[in-house]
């Protein structure tokens, strides 16, 4: 059985090779590929697919919000989130899930502990964003999101539970407060590895920051957020946790995370 990656551009995706040897691994003999679709494709991609039996999906950038209208039902954690980042084929119907939430919010609690009197910052207000904003809004004690378009922010902040507050990129003096930053954007990814979306006087001894990006496997946020001595935790977890959820809803098997996270850092390693 075929399984896609859908996404534009998807060529610095490591996803394949986790889940290529998760399938090998459990004997299974599927395939996972990457499928770069356009936006404006998106619709007969999808449809395309419908036709030719696959199994499911992963949605990335900038899919994930889009994609929804052309799902035949949402899970409930798609619905909750506003977001798809997962597909179930089930006998021809498609169904949206969301896995980012799960996936994220284990790489937090595993890396810092209990969450529960954290203050958090959190940048960006897209599919990921908002996937970790609905399960840290009733879990911390405050929660702030700043993104470029401070109205975004401030919306996704309105329907949230919790002290939740949403502002725009230029209020990150907040970030000297937070116990955890989490950078929820696409900013110093490949190939733009020199930028950050943080003014790097802001971090501090203490704090945890999460770079939702996996490649790089140190983003210049990370290195920033070191030198300030504060801990540090990559992408790459988020990405094999949700990708553990994926596999479990299209399989009914439960794959090996670290199988999945020493594939893609192999892939990771060789690219840099």
């Amino acid at each position: 059985m075929n399984y896609y990656l859908l996404g534009y551009p998807v060529g610095h995706s490591v996803s394949p090779a986790m889940h290529n040897a998760a399938f090998k691994e459990l004997g299974l003999l599927h395939r996972y590929s990457l499928l770069e679709t356009e936006p404006e494709k998106l619709g007969e991609t999808v449809q395309g697919l419908k036709e030719n039996k696959f199994g499911g999906a992963n949605v990335t950038t900038p899919h994930k919000i889009e994609i929804i209208k052309h799902m035949d039902t949402l899970a409930a954690s798609a619905k909750r989130i506003g977001a798809v980042n997962t597909i179930e084929n089930h006998e021809g119907q498609l169904i949206g899930h969301n896995t980012d939430a799960i996936g994220g919010i284990k790489a937090i609690t595993l890396k810092y502990g209990e969450l529960t009197e954290s203050r958090v910052v959190l940048l960006g207000a897209g599919g990921a964003a908002r996937a970790l904003a609905q399960e840290l809004a009733p879990k911390v004690s405050e929660l702030v999101i700043l993104n470029r378009s401070p109205d975004k922010a401030e919306k996704l902040a309105r329907i949230l539970p919790g002290n939740t507050v949403g502002a725009g990129l230029g209020e990150q003096q907040v970030v000297k407060t937070a116990d955890i930053v989490i950078n929820a954007t696409s900013v110093g990814m490949t190939p733009n590895t020199s930028t950050s979306p943080i003014d790097a006087g802001y971090l501090r001894q203490g704090q945890l920051v999460y770079d939702i990006v996996y490649n790089p496997i140190k983003t210049k946020l990370m290195q920033d957020a070191e030198k300030a001595g504060a801990e540090t935790l990559g992408g790459l977890w988020m990405l094999v946790y949700q990708g553990v959820e994926s596999f479990k809803i299209w399989t009914d098997r439960e794959p090996s995370a670290e199988t999945m996270y020493n594939a893609a850092l192999r892939v990771l390693e060789a690219w840099h």
